[in-house]
């Protein structure tokens, strides 16, 4: 017989839960890539006049890479907060965070207006993006798997990871409808700024939803375990718990973020400098390739976490790792020929890829960490990676297409972080079958034994 803590909810109740896990973590996305998008669009103009084309690229995509710097410090102090006092709490302060920081983004002034101050301004706003959305994404993540049963785990966690693509769609096809219909000097001018100003809207839609919903039995039995051993001096801060019991899980999870955080900026975010410059494909061309392919990556991603279900988590994961290498020198290629039709091509089979890393990672990262350290664990390992992967990805792609004028070097570099990938997941242990509760129990075990052992010397 199922325990309380693991005994799937109602059908009505899960997909609420899920619901409200999608619809913040498209919001977040959503502001983080619409940043990305325009940091190479417009951002280099508006904010660095003054540098070489190329360079205000550069710079603008150097305060991109920011926001990350800021995910590992947001998953610290999430990942502590969300351990102790629960998920919900910590997903709304997130929400807020991410949605202030984009709305103020829109009403930033440019250089022109206030010379100096504006690239400040600029970097300090994205840095307050990349603290929330590095509190964002482990929250999501558990909140729906510890609702969860076992058996389709990798199939509902998966749906907040549909947000990463559903933001950027949103993102990328305001900007591609933006720049359809207004000119180049009235888009420069004005227009960019009206995708940051509805974030104001969507974060009160994501609100109004992710309100509605309960911590999860998982973690409020976690809870009440852990405040009956308060007094025994049992309970460790969850950073503490996590580098001692479970530093090879972080590990684990920071390597398979490699080739999944490295990959997916490539595709979506330096592609659009790399087909308007190199391709001589047009800004609207580029962004309806992403767009055509993000529809796709959100399709696909529930499909690949209901396969890990199946099969497992690390099989998919390795399936996406090694894909994604083996794809680089294609998908260059494709877009090397300026066609729309192998533009999107590229992309989308790049995505689709990606997706069987993404799809199962919510799960496969869940099911790595006991319950009161499971939000600062996953937290931790995929934040923590992004600097290293995500972060530098645009810029490195960049700089490696300035200095050599090719994209032989940006693809290997890509396939490197497969390399990195297939090594950490290979030597991973199995996750699929594991019960959450279990995990929590066999930590509590631990935890009384230490204690009593402490009371007896």
């Amino acid at each position: 017989m199922s325990s309380p803590a693991t005994a799937p909810p109602a059908p009505s109740h899960l997909p609420r839960i899920v619901a409200a896990s999608l619809i913040g973590t498209t919001i977040e996305w959503y502001d983080f890539f619409l940043y990305g998008s325009a940091a190479a669009l417009v951002f280099n103009k508006l904010f660095f006049p003054d540098s070489d084309p190329l360079v205000g690229t550069l710079l603008s995509f150097l305060t991109y890479a920011v926001g990350f710097a800021a995910r590992p410090l947001g998953a610290l102090v999430f990942g502590h907060y969300g351990d102790r006092l629960g998920r919900k709490k910590l997903l709304v302060l997130s929400l807020l965070l991410m949605g202030g920081a984009t709305f103020a983004i829109g009403l930033l002034p440019t250089h022109a207006t206030v010379g100096g101050a504006a690239p400040v301004l600029l970097t300090a706003l994205r840095l307050v993006q990349g603290f929330a959305l590095g509190g964002e994404w482990g929250g999501a993540v558990l909140l729906v798997s510890e609702h969860g049963d076992a058996r389709r785990r990798g199939f509902w966690a998966a749906w907040p990871q549909t947000g990463a693509p559903a933001g950027q769609l949103l993102a990328t096809g305001a900007l591609s409808l933006l720049t359809a219909v207004l000119s180049d000097d009235a888009f420069g001018s004005w227009g960019w700024r009206i995708p940051f100003l509805l974030s104001g809207v969507l974060v009160m839609v994501g609100l109004w939803i992710r309100l509605s919903v309960d911590e999860s039995p998982v973690f409020k039995e976690a809870l009440e375990r852990a405040e009956s051993r308060q007094t025994d001096g049992a309970e460790q801060p969850p950073l503490v718990s996590v580098l001692r019991h479970h530093w090879r899980d972080v590990l684990v999870a920071m390597g398979a973020r490699m080739a999944e955080n490295i990959s997916y900026y490539v595709i979506t975010a330096f592609i659009l400098v790399y087909a308007t410059t190199s391709a001589h494909v047009s800004k609207q061309t580029a962004l309806n390739a992403v767009l055509i392919g993000s529809a796709v990556h959100f399709a696909v991603i529930p499909a690949w976490g209901a396969l890990s279900d199946r099969v497992g988590r690390r099989p998919v994961y390795l399936l996406g790792a090694a894909g994604i290498g083996l794809w680089m020198f294609p998908f260059f290629s494709l877009v090397d020929t300026g066609a729309f039709g192998y533009l999107v091509l590229a992309v989308t089979v790049g995505l689709v890829l990606h997706g069987a890393m993404y799809a199962p990672q919510a799960a496969f990262f869940a099911e790595m960490f006991a319950t009161r350290m499971r939000y600062s664990g996953a937290s931790i390992g995929a934040q923590f990676a992004s600097v290293a992967a995500g972060a530098p990805a645009p810029l490195i792609a960049t700089a490696l297409l300035a200095d050599y004028d090719s994209s032989t070097p940006i693809a290997l570099y890509v396939i490197a972080a497969s390399v990195l990938t297939l090594i950490a997941v290979g030597v991973a242990r199995e996750t699929r079958h594991r019960d959450l509760a279990e995990v929590e129990a066999g930590d509590d075990e631990r935890a009384a034994a230490r204690a009593a052992e402490a009371r007896t010397v």
